[in-house]
């Protein structure tokens, strides 16, 4: 109990004294101090600041809710609570939350990808996914009790001395408060990125003593998350400059999957790519080096010939337009895919299209950039499963079927099934979910739709207008675009296709099969 007590001071402790450090921060680098008026001055005259304050009944009925649906698409990927990779559980058991969550089995073929690809390891893989945080769409709907009327309990907060407490710990900003949430909810219930604990205070305007039961809640808000508060402008130039640099750094992620969302629904479905790239990976025709990626499910055998497999491949070529899968290609493979034998990063935005088994899998890996919707993991998963049931493996014993893509009674099931998926994530993508009607295809639109309004949504409430347009103030204006380097993590350029006024390094990458990761096969310099 006194080992508990103390976690939870020392985690309170901590955020108000990076609250304090920020607000010191502010005072020394602006003239005068801002005040809450002049940091909601700085928010879009869109975006009003105001206080959102969901009831404890309720969203604790919406985070359980979430946890529960994740857990069941996740429950046969789990592995047992004996098993080894679970084995750091009872340490677990003596720290800041308890729960039964346990690590995804590594050789299960329509769950592994979520390791091997998104990172989501051990046990706190599953956990990260089943945590909730409030939609900050909330804070930008005109009238909040149309935006989730299935969460919200009223638009304002009814205690004075809570109000003024959450809008203190935002700097002014707003955001959503949820009630009575406690330190020992935050890494557990609900998401710790992104949660500000409001502090009950006295008279004197300090926190309690009693660091027991003195939170009126936790708040969310990325404005606040990302420091919106602060000024881009000060008496430091030098300062300034770096900051805006990293802000711009920070940014460059959301704007490239904003783009990578956009090309994708403004694109025409390839539906005669059968999921080849399976097969392209253990293509090993005479004569030629043992692919690298023969090892790929290497627990799994496989359910046809090598030379079915090659006869497969041969018979069309591939027709594979996703630039991360070429890299997993056999060498030999390469120059039969007619999108390129090698590609670069940038080429995403030109290729990347919505008939896609794999773009379905990413968009769990765009999505975890914010706090997530299970629709997401759902599609991902029914991707996965296809991409998995088309292969040269045999996964019948971890409950996948056949498609048999050799065939062409195979072809006409993979293309069936992959224009539902589509439509699926292009439903979430365009808001026409209807459950009744959709497919793979259908079910993956459907999410993609709801996945760009959301980074959209959550781009205008935490950052500042002129860095996501790319201000010629401080990024040189725009063009045709013209790489240069700045430092050895950040690339500058004047145009704001994909990534914005910067971009990353490794979008500036060659993809080769059988070659190496992106960062670490980048375009040379000139």
């Amino acid at each position: 109990m006194t080992s508990s007590r103390s976690c939870k001071n020392l985690i309170l402790l901590i955020y108000l004294s990076i609250s304090l450090q920020l607000q010191v921060a502010s005072s020394l680098s602006s003239p005068s101090p801002i005040t809450s008026n002049t940091d909601a001055a700085m928010l879009s005259s869109t975006l009003t600041p105001k206080i959102i304050t969901i009831s404890e009944t309720i969203w604790r009925k919406a985070a359980s809710n979430h946890s529960q649906r994740i857990r069941h698409l996740l429950q046969p990927g789990l592995t047992p609570l004996e098993h080894n990779f679970n084995s750091g559980k009872s340490k677990r058991r003596r720290q800041h939350y308890v729960d039964d969550w346990t690590a995804l089995d590594p050789v299960n073929p329509i769950y592994n990808f979520l390791i091997e690809y998104y990172g989501l390891k051990g046990a706190k893989g599953p956990r990260r996914l089943a945590r909730w945080a409030p939609d900050p769409k909330l804070l930008w709907e005109e009238h909040c009790n149309e935006a989730s009327s299935t969460i919200l309990s009223s638009s304002s907060v009814e205690k004075e001395q809570a109000y003024k407490a959450a809008m203190k710990a935002s700097h002014g900003l707003g955001g959503v408060l949820l009630e009575n949430a406690s330190i020992d909810d935050l890494g557990g219930t609900l998401h710790m990125r992104g949660g500000v604990p409001v502090p009950i205070m006295v008279e004197e305007g300090n926190p309690q003593e009693d660091t027991e039961q003195q939170l009126h809640g936790v708040l969310y808000n990325p404005a606040v998350f990302y420091n919106r508060h602060l000024p881009l402008n000060s008496n430091n130039d030098e300062q300034d400059k770096e900051r805006k640099q990293q802000l711009l750094k920070t940014i460059a992620p959301f704007q490239w999957y904003t783009s990578i969302l956009k090309q994708t629904l403004n694109s025409d479905p390839i539906l005669h790519c059968y999921g080849l790239h399976e097969w392209a990976m253990q293509y090993h025709p005479e004569g030629a080096d043992p692919p690298p990626s023969a090892k790929y499910q290497s627990s799994l055998n496989l359910r046809v010939s090598r030379q079915v497999i090659n006869d497969t491949v041969e018979r069309k070529g591939v027709r594979c337009t996703h630039v991360d899968a070429l890299r997993f290609f056999a060498p030999a493979a390469g120059p039969l895919n007619h999108h390129g034998a090698s590609l670069q990063r940038m080429d995403q935005l030109r290729l990347e299209q919505k008939g896609c088994v794999h773009a379905h899998m990413d968009l769990l890996k765009i999505g975890l950039k914010l706090q997530g919707m299970v629709d997401i993991l759902e599609v991902a998963l029914a991707a996965r499963k296809l991409d998995v049931e088309a292969s040269p493996y045999d996964a019948t014993e971890y409950g996948a079927g056949i498609v048999p893509i050799e065939t062409n009674e195979g072809r006409k099931v993979y293309r069936e099934r992959q224009i539902g998926l589509m439509q699926r994530a292009e439903s979430v993508r365009r808001k026409v979910y209807r459950e009744r009607q959709i497919g793979l295809m259908q079910r993956a639109e459907s999410v993609r739709q709801r996945l760009l309004d959301a980074y959209e949504v959550f781009m205008k409430i935490a950052f500042d207008e002129s860095l996501l347009l790319g201000s010629d103030e401080f990024v040189g204006g725009r063009g045709k675009r013209t790489p240069s380097v700045v430092d050895d993590n950040v690339v500058t350029s004047k145009s704001n296709t994909g990534d914005g006024p910067y971009v990353a390094p490794e979008r500036l990458a060659m993809a080769e099969p059988g070659g190496l990761p992106w960062r670490k096969n980048l375009i040379e310099k000139s």
